[in-house]
């Protein structure tokens, strides 16, 4: 049975890659750092249907607490097939006022610790002769820039060439893929009507599934050939340039429609 460990599996889109993974025969470890409950709830619901889930508690801000997480990976088990970095945070801020700590955070969540884990895996949950494949999760916003979520933005921006320089670095033990995802969630002070326009402002006029962004995970994580690759899985939202942040487009928008 393969297994994958997936960073900030209880909400959201980790869960529903942690989900995917399991219900397709993964052995699945599901990272939380402060959402103890939610990730002990997820994983109780996949051993219910069958499925192989341990939970992995650890904290992503320094050096130390990832090379604690992948410790406890290891006493789960002697291999890693796969590693999602889903874990994110995410803070609104602009080039003009960001917040050094603020920003410093962001970089050491969004960017260093997916290369650190990255790393680590590549040193020591690939047996020689086995390759594993690591997931970046990126942002659709790394192909469509604007000056909104400065610090986030730029973390993400980081991580998308991290895809291609790892992929270079770490062959042919590691394979290194990205997935950039569209809007899927409600987001910070979104409204749900802010979030019903800002999800259709696509191409195809629909919010990103996640379990698109799920199984783009799988596929790549399943296929062997590919390395070095991003996949956009967005709606075609990258292809829609705006001068700012889709929520603060519709947002002026409503305050506009208003009487």
């Amino acid at each position: 049975m393969k297994t994958v460990l997936v960073t900030g599996a209880a909400h959201r889109l980790g869960a529903c890659i942690a989900t995917l993974f399991a219900q397709s025969g993964w052995r699945v470890l599901c990272h939380y750092d402060r959402s103890q409950d939610a990730a002990q709830a997820l994983v109780g619901h996949l051993r219910a249907a069958g499925h192989a889930a341990q939970a992995v508690q650890g904290s992503l801000q320094d050096e130390a607490g990832c090379q604690a997480l992948m410790a406890q990976v290891q006493t789960q088990t002697d291999r890693l097939d796969a590693l999602v970095n889903n874990a994110s945070t995410f803070i609104d801020d602009t080039g003009l006022d960001f917040n050094s700590a603020q920003a410093l955070q962001q970089l050491r969540v969004n960017l260093l610790a997916p290369l650190l884990l990255t790393r680590q895996m590549a040193r020591d949950l690939v047996p020689d002769g086995a390759q594993g494949c690591a997931l970046h999760i990126l942002d659709q916003k790394v192909y469509n820039l604007n000056p909104d979520y400065f610090s986030y933005t730029v973390s993400k921006l980081a991580l998308e060439r991290a895809v291609a320089l790892q992929a270079q670095s770490l062959a042919p033990r590691l394979r290194v893929c990205g997935v950039a995802p569209g809007l899927m969630y409600l987001s910070g002070p979104q409204t749900a009507d802010n979030f019903r326009q800002a999800a259709s402002a696509n191409l195809m006029r629909r919010p990103t599934d996640p379990q698109d962004v799920a199984r783009a995970c799988l596929f790549l994580a399943s296929t062997a050939s590919i390395t070095g690759t991003v996949l956009s899985v967005d709606n075609g939202q990258h292809l829609v340039p705006l001068p700012r942040d889709i929520m603060f487009v519709v947002d002026d928008l409503l305050k506009g429609l208003s009487p």
